[in-house]
């Protein structure tokens, strides 16, 4: 009875085991080996560890790049080489013997340019005045290949900033503006453009300096302080955007500087830009509240410190009216003790024009309280 029992025992455990075997057969046969040892694939995962593994540029550019546009101008222009009642403009002997070709030179041409800009609102381009300035005509190119006309809402000579309105529907892609005020030296830095044509360049470098006065680079008719940065600015940059690490503008591309060494790239502050773009667009124009007095920084080795001193006085400027002369040195205005030419330029923008303002100055070792009503620098230029 005993053995009987064992071998059913082990007929059962057979049995148990050649269910086994073929069940295992049969998973074979319906799941191939090659698909169940095949790991478990998140397709959305996938897209999230690629996107991590970008570099902070490529994502900066990925999410302001598309805004960014080609801006080609034209500008009709009259050539004459020779004055209009010049022999050699009426001498075909002239004319054949040196080669000339006057009736050409003499017919009217095509002048072209190009530069760049960005989308900042709907329809509506953020650039430089000098790349549309004097233009008959604006085409605006986007990154997916369209061009499209634009016109010109307004621009603004002393602070360099144009706005264009391109003339056709949306949607637009549009930059995302961020705050110059938080950007640091040593913040990085990349630079969006077409330069020489080509398409959405980029350059990266860092801040290299805040509030750089134009007036240091010999520049004197322009309004601006601008950052400074060692990203490259070519040719066809301008009035491209500078991108923070975060893919913000934080500035706009203007001017290059370069000579030995490594060359110099600037950018206006993209507060200061916004601020002329919605006057441009509402108004149509910029005040620019003037005394009309150009400014000299001067160190005192002496004293350690630095004085403003008064270089130029405008004829028949309200500088002029009201007593300021040549070397004056500027101690306070308003209520702003002044240790740059910046402050001063700054507390009379603050004021506003056809409103006093006071202005303490020292000449020949004695202050002189005097009050100054700033009008319009378009007002000293018409003087």
């Amino acid at each position: 009875m005993y053995s009987k029992n064992i071998r059913k025992s082990k007929l059962k455990s057979y049995n148990h085991t050649k269910f086994l075997l073929y069940s295992t057969i049969t998973m074979g046969i319906l799941f191939p080996t090659n698909i169940i040892s095949q790991p478990f694939i998140n397709p959305k995962f996938n897209e999230i560890n690629n996107y991590s593994n970008k570099s902070f540029i490529t994502k900066a550019v990925e999410k302001t790049g598309s805004s960014v546009v080609t801006i080609d101008t034209q500008r009709y222009v009259k050539k004459r080489k020779f004055p209009r009642n010049s022999q050699l403009f009426i001498d075909p002997y002239f004319e054949r013997f040196f080669g000339f070709d006057f009736p050409h030179d003499n017919q009217p041409s095509i002048e072209q340019n190009q530069g760049s800009g960005f989308i900042f609102a709907d329809g509506l381009v953020m650039t430089n005045a000098h790349v549309v300035n004097g233009s008959d005509k604006v085409i605006v190119g986007l990154t997916n290949g369209k061009k499209l006309k634009a016109k010109l809402i307004g621009q603004d000579f002393f602070t360099d900033i144009a706005v264009l309105q391109i003339e056709g529907k949306g949607p637009w892609p549009k930059a995302q503006l961020g705050d110059s005020t938080k950007i640091k030296v040593g913040d990085w830095a990349i630079a969006v453009g077409n330069p020489f044509g080509l398409e959405n360049t980029v350059t990266l470098g860092i801040i290299s300096n805040l509030k750089r006065n134009v007036t240091q680079l010999g520049i004197y008719d322009k309004k601006l302080e601008l950052i400074q940065t060692d990203a490259a600015i070519n040719p066809g940059n301008s009035g491209g955007p500078l991108l923070n690490s975060d893919g913000e503008v934080i500035g706009i591309n203007t001017l290059i500087r370069s000579g030995p060494g490594a060359g110099l790239s600037f950018a206006i502050p993209i507060n200061k830009a916004k601020e002329i773009a919605y006057q441009l667009i509402n108004n149509g124009k910029i005040i620019h509240p003037m005394i009309g007095i150009s400014l000299i920084d001067e160190s005192n080795f002496e004293t350690n410190n630095n004085v403003v001193k008064v270089g130029y006085v405008v004829p028949n400027s309200p500088a002029e009216i009201s007593g300021i002369k040549v070397n004056d040195i500027i101690i306070k205005v308003g209520n702003k003790n002044i240790e740059k030419a910046s402050d001063v330029v700054n507390q009379i923008s603050k004021n506003g024009i056809n409103k006093a303002i006071n202005i303490l100055l020292k000449r020949s070792n004695k202050f002189i309280r005097l009050k100054v009503i700033p009008t319009d620098i378009t007002n000293l230029k018409n003087n």
